[in-house]
């Protein structure tokens, strides 16, 4: 936000020097960026938070010095005086939308003389960098930068029907603006119409067709209140921003409206002449509730900021800044915010407010505030085991866009076959997809990576992901991926490490997947307690073709509160065993068909409390010695009691029974 040196002493004094201005209004939350001289004035460049939008004109920064340094603030009071005929009986105003514009005024001015502004308003405008057009045009933008209230000028004869219509879109309707652009709007789009046309995308930018001419001789001002999602979607929609949407986008003042109607027609008036028309229309089909008053405890204020302060002077400060005080007793105090502060709504708000005034710089930096330990819930204490396993295990952290084009999204999608959900305004060109799965997307900054020639490309991200539901709102889910360049095994490794670390107990499952973007038989999906959580594979060439993959690459998805329900986050203790332990190993001759997951579930629901671990070794394949459709399983057991030494019957007993099982479940035969 620009402000002008010498306009702001139009409002209050400035008694003291630049330098301590921008010092000041840094410390109370408008941070400075530069100051730089124009002609003969200075222009200060603030910065101005989205929450504040009382600050985006003059009038508003100036409430704030007056408030800093306790001098009085002198604000216009536009009187204009009307001459001509009812505006009721020149033209009309219907609000077809109230949700997307829930006020709309306008006034008409007849026998107006377009011509150059005078130097004081001209020299105002190109302080703040902004283009002098004519003298009409000029107040509109000029009352903008005063007050922060958008206002528009239209060429009143070019308005056919002498109507004007609040309506939304028709699909394919299309729009030159007065940038001499034509644009094709969405339907749902807000605009300003008149009998038949849309003049002016509300909230934006007006129309090529009703500007404001040399030839104009009478206008129709508009000052109304838009919707700021409406305004904000249609600007990022058409790239077309401008210091209107800007400003609407944040909310405007909306009892500022009318103020700023009647001063451009008093200034018009005054530099433009003509004669305008009695009344006003205004159009007010959705007026917003009066504000509910807000309750400030006192002893909040030092809890909170670790200082005691006058009552006297919290409220002087409070009604300082427009808050109207409808009670105060020794404790509380109730005051209802003006209307041009919408972010004043909660007791903290106004604590806020007490002490960036006060100054933060008067309160030491050891005063004593009171401090309560902060809660952490499960799902962050699940992620923060996952990141610290992977991270341990050697994986970087990735962070992806949710949004992607369309071709990427149709490469794989193991949990829904539903279309993707479009997005109305790409966060990149093209990336116009809410993502079903995170698996593209980490697979593309893989491709990025083998671009550069990185040798080590171990990765894994946490986020969401959104499925379509017929029900309203998409379906979120938030997903761990992990991608690797070593093997299908090596990753499931890696899951059933997480698992361990989060000390879930039941045992891993996993079944076969069969989709053309995994290696036969090297895609699945992987299950806890008959509940499917992720899915695992490796990628096939074709999968790596779509991914833009020059090498292999393995890659697992699994749903976060899956993991976190089965989770226990609790530390426990365990005390270690002091006896030996003992092992086996068994060579398997079983048939292709038999899975490891279900020759290590036997193993493991055999040998119960006294397994301390059990490694899978290899498989191996020999038709020759052990008939076609057969194969050898290499595993390793290691036995062990927390309160004994196992004797050799003991440590016999248990491994027939492993032998037994195997062989009932799965037709094992055991090589000597």
């Amino acid at each position: 936000m620009k402000v002008s040196w010498n306009w702001l002493k139009d409002y209050v004094a400035l008694d003291m020097d630049v330098a301590e201005l921008e010092n000041r209004l840094a410390m109370s939350g408008l941070n400075h960026e530069f100051t730089e001289p124009v002609a003969d004035d200075l222009q200060i460049d603030l910065e101005v938070t989205s929450n504040r939008s009382d600050c985006l004109g003059q009038i508003g920064v100036a409430r704030e010095i007056s408030v800093l340094w306790n001098t009085p603030l002198n604000v216009p009071a536009p009187a204009p005086q009307a001459t001509g005929p009812a505006v009721d009986s020149l033209a009309k105003v219907s609000i077809e939308c109230p949700e997307l514009c829930p006020r709309y005024t306008a006034r008409v001015i007849s026998g107006v003389k377009i011509g150059p502004s005078p130097d004081w308003l001209a020299n105002r405008l190109r302080t703040l960098g902004i283009a002098v057009i004519n003298n009409v045009v000029d107040i509109t933008n000029y009352v903008l930068m005063e007050c922060g209230q958008p206002l528009h000028a239209f060429d009143f004869a070019k308005i056919q029907g002498n109507q004007i219509v609040v309506r939304e879109s028709k699909p394919g309707e299309k729009f030159t603006a007065i940038d001499h652009k034509e644009y094709e709007l969405a339907a749902g789009t807000c605009v300003i119409a008149d009998a038949n046309r849309a003049i002016a995308l509300a909230g934006v930018m007006g129309g090529f067709d009703t500007e404001v001419t040399d030839t104009t001789t009478d206008v129709l001002i508009e000052s109304a209140d838009f919707a700021p999602l409406s305004i904000r979607t249609t600007a990022r929609a058409l790239r077309l921003h401008s210091d209107s949407s800007y400003r609407f986008e944040r909310s405007v003042d909306p009892e500022g409206i009318d103020w700023a109607s009647r001063r451009a027609c008093e200034l018009i008036l005054e530099i433009a002449g003509g004669s305008l028309a009695t009344g006003v229309i205004d159009a007010h089909p959705a007026p917003k509730p009066a504000k509910e008053p807000v309750v400030l405890r006192f002893s909040q204020i030092q809890r909170v900021l670790g200082i005691e302060l006058d009552k006297a002077r919290v409220i002087e400060i409070l009604t300082a800044l427009g808050m109207q005080q409808q009670a105060a007793d020794e404790q509380t105090a109730t005051l209802i915010s003006p209307s041009w502060r919408k972010d004043l709504d909660r007791e903290i708000d106004l604590i806020e407010e007490v002490a960036r005034i006060h100054g933060y710089d008067k309160i030491p930096e050891d005063v004593g505030v009171p401090m309560a330990p902060s809660h952490r819930s499960d799902s962050e204490r699940t992620v923060d085991r996952l990141r610290h396993v992977l991270t341990s295990a050697g994986f970087s952290e990735a962070l992806t866009l949710s949004t992607t084009d369309n071709k990427l999204a149709e490469v794989f999608s193991p949990w829904t076959s539903e279309p993707p959900i479009q997005v109305g305004t790409p966060m990149l060109r093209g990336a116009d997809c809410l993502r079903r799965t995170l698996i593209p997307s980490i697979l593309s900054i893989r491709s990025i990576n083998e671009a550069l020639s990185n040798e080590r490309i171990e990765l894994f991200e946490t986020a969401k992901v959104y499925w379509p539901s017929k029900t309203g709102l998409p379906q979120e889910e938030r997903m761990v991926t992990i991608t690797s360049g070593y093997g299908f095994l090596y990753l499931k490794g890696v899951i059933q490490q997480i698992l361990t670390a989060l000390h879930i107990t039941a045992s891993l499952d996993v079944t076969p997947l069969a989709d053309a973007f995994f290696v036969p038989g090297q895609g699945a999906r992987i299950s806890i307690d008959g509940q499917e959580i992720g899915v695992l594979g490796a990628v096939s060439p074709a999968g790596q073709k779509k991914c833009g993959l020059r090498q292999s690459a393995t890659v697992a998805e699994i749903k976060i509160a899956e993991l976190e329900k089965r989770a226990n986050l609790v530390p426990q203790f365990q005390s270690l065993s002091p006896y030996p332990s003992v092992s086996y190993d068994f060579n398997f001759i079983v048939d292709d068909s038999v899975q490891w997951a279900a020759l290590e579930s036997t193993v493991r629901s055999v040998t119960s409390e006294h397994l301390e671990s059990l490694r899978y070794k290899e498989t191996f394949r020999d038709a020759k010695r052990d008939g076609a459709g057969k194969k050898r399983l290499l595993l390793t057991i290691t036995l062990r009691s927390a309160e004994q030494t196992f004797t050799g019957e003991q440590a016999e007993e248990i491994r027939t029974a492993v032998v037994s099982a195997c062989q009932a479940k799965h037709a094992a035969q055991l090589v000597a």
